[in-house]
């Protein structure tokens, strides 16, 4: 069984540097179910981050939405100083909280898989913050304009 990778939730209880995608998400399929899109631009999915979901993927409650098959998966990808241009897959049990630890602005997008269709939707987009540092709010008013 795949290791369980998440994105940290708010330790403050708002929702400041977290974005959720479903709305868009349930729009792009009733787009698709209603002929609007065609099955290429939904199941479009690069053979990067399919190898990807196969490889390190978290596998989520459901079928997916496109085939109704169950491979179903989640991808989390981050970026920031110092890591490649294409991001950092996240492999690795406790390689999100060690990324939040360094200096700089870090942002994990998880992505949900269908191994079997390409299918792929973003689902998340998280700022990760560092452990004592002031929030996104915070900083931000510390900041001289300019």
């Amino acid at each position: 069984m795949s290791a369980v990778f998440r994105v940290p939730p708010t330790t403050t209880g708002n929702s400041e540097g977290h974005v959720d995608y479903r709305l868009a998400r349930a729009s792009m399929l009733a787009s698709y179910r209603r002929g609007v899109l065609d099955l290429s631009e939904v199941c479009d999915a690069h053979p990067e981050l399919v190898r990807a979901a196969r490889e390190v993927g978290r596998r989520i409650q459901g079928d997916c939405p496109i085939c109704q098959r169950v491979r179903l998966v989640q991808v989390t990808y981050v970026f920031g100083p110092r890591l490649p241009k294409h991001g950092r897959c996240i492999s690795l049990r406790g390689e999100l909280a060690r990324l939040a630890k360094r200096p700089g602005t870090h942002v994990a997008f998880v992505v949900e898989v269908c191994q079997a269709c390409s299918w792929n939707h973003l689902v998340r987009r998280s700022t990760l913050e560092r452990p004592g540092a002031p929030g996104p709010a915070e900083t931000a008013a510390e900041e001289p304009n300019g």
